[in-house]
């Protein structure tokens, strides 16, 4: 029997923002009992921590999907680190965990805040594949591979982004581990996105912090800034608040609990 968590990340009420399962152990599971506990999860991420015995980090953390084990996502550690600060110790305000993607540290700050340090994408401009038009109806103004095989493409306006109409099977032709669509913002956000993984079992993810590494490098550059406020314009929805730092990227959201429970196996 093991406990297990449900956390709406980068939210400040339930039901909204992304959610998240996280299950703290003794011991690693073996692969194919975590990617089971994914599947019948069924969320867009599962999350597993372990105390880290090799004392390069505080816990080792993996994420897995529905389908497949990645190698970063954004709101399941900001929950991982929710249920870390909040329920099973709260006697420090920073906690490192190790990953496929090196360590990550993450901070508790004032107010619920959680910030998280990442690694920073590298973009690169590319050809617009066939699919691209076939996935999003109309050509894009701006398309972009990243450094961890996201794909970017760039629309005219909010509205554009929040009214697409997603072909699932032409991004799933594409071959990348997900397309982000983004949009300048508009007010007081910065840029607007929307990120589609049917590849991986994720047709629309609700709020997604790794896409945020792709994102932040990008309108860096085009809006000549570091820090931005942002907004992932899904069904349910979530502000993602985003600093450069060298060639990191610290992202910032709040998280509420959903559920606690026991799972048999």
């Amino acid at each position: 029997m093991m406990h297990i968590y449900q956390v709406d990340a980068f939210a400040t009420e339930l039901f909204g923002g992304n959610a998240a399962a996280v299950c703290p152990l003794e011991t690693w599971l073996s692969d194919d009992v975590m990617q089971a506990l994914a599947a019948e999860n069924n969320l867009a991420e599962t999350a597993f921590f372990v105390a880290d015995e090799s004392g390069a980090a505080d816990y080792g953390l993996r994420w897995f999907t529905p389908e497949a084990e990645v190698d970063l996502c954004g709101h399941a550690t900001l929950a991982s680190a929710w249920v870390l600060f909040n329920a099973v110790t709260s006697d420090s305000d920073v906690v490192t965990f190790s990953t496929r993607s090196g360590i990550l540290t993450v901070t508790r700050g004032q107010d619920d805040m959680i910030t998280m340090d990442f690694p920073q994408c590298t973009l690169k401009p590319a050809p617009h594949p066939d699919d691209l038009l076939r996935a999003l109806g109309g050509p894009a103004l701006d398309y972009c591979t990243a450094s961890n095989d996201m794909r970017l493409a760039v629309l005219g306006s909010v509205e554009a982004v929040r009214d697409l109409k997603p072909n699932f099977a032409a991004i799933a032709a594409m071959g990348s581990h997900g397309l982000i669509v983004t949009a300048k913002g508009e007010g007081d956000v910065d840029f607007v996105s929307r990120f589609f993984a049917p590849q991986i079992g994720i047709p629309e993810d609700p709020v997604t912090g790794a896409a945020h590494t792709v994102l932040a490098p990008y309108w860096g550059k085009r809006l000549k800034k570091d820090t931005f406020t942002a907004r992932q314009i899904s069904k349910r929805g979530g502000e993602v608040l985003c600093q450069l730092d060298g060639d990191r990227v610290k992202l910032s959201g709040r998280a509420v609990l959903y559920m606690k429970g026991e799972v048999y196996t």
